[in-house]
């Protein structure tokens, strides 16, 4: 039963750096898409 407990604690880790892996892929998107809009709002003045 312990065995069984590790195994699934185990693979919950595993999902879970994927899913913290993904999301700060989409948060460093979001910011280089505000970085490229702000250089572009610096070069029209």
């Amino acid at each position: 039963m312990t065995r069984i407990f590790a195994i699934g604690l185990a693979l919950l880790a595993l999902t879970a750096c994927e899913t913290t892996k993904g999301a700060g892929k989409d948060i460093q998107k979001a910011g280089d898409a505000i970085e490229d809009a702000a250089t572009t709002v610096q070069k029209s003045f």
